[in-house]
């Protein structure tokens, strides 16, 4: 790419998030909730979601999100709205999160 586009910044944001499903009495009632929390996260604040841990217990879910954004600050925002929302989550309950912004370079991106 040409230099006289300049430098952009991106900076990658990823969430962990631990959640209990109580009311779940098999792995569909869980993935069921689980569908609906990513897809009304992803369609609200345009995070990507996967089910990346717990798949085979039907009580408990390991959830990751990402985001791009070109502020730390913006991706860092975002992950906390989706900490507030499943915090809130009236089905699910909110056991623990890690959340970690990167930028890309730290990632090991190279120049572009």
């Amino acid at each position: 790419m040409s230099g006289s586009m300049g430098r952009s910044e991106m900076f990658v944001g990823g969430l962990r998030v631990r959640l209990l499903v109580r009311e779940a009495r098999s792995l569909k009632d869980k993935r069921q909730v689980v569908r609906g929390i990513k897809d009304r996260l992803h369609n609200d604040l345009g995070v990507c979601a996967a089910e990346v841990g717990a798949l085979e217990d039907h009580r408990q879910t390991i959830l990751g999100f990402s985001t791009v954004a070109n502020e730390a600050t913006q991706a860092r925002q975002v992950l906390e709205q989706v900490v507030a929302r499943l915090r809130a989550h009236p089905v699910a309950e909110f056991c623990g999160h890690q959340l970690e912004v990167l930028s890309f370079d730290e990632l090991g991106g190279g120049e572009f």
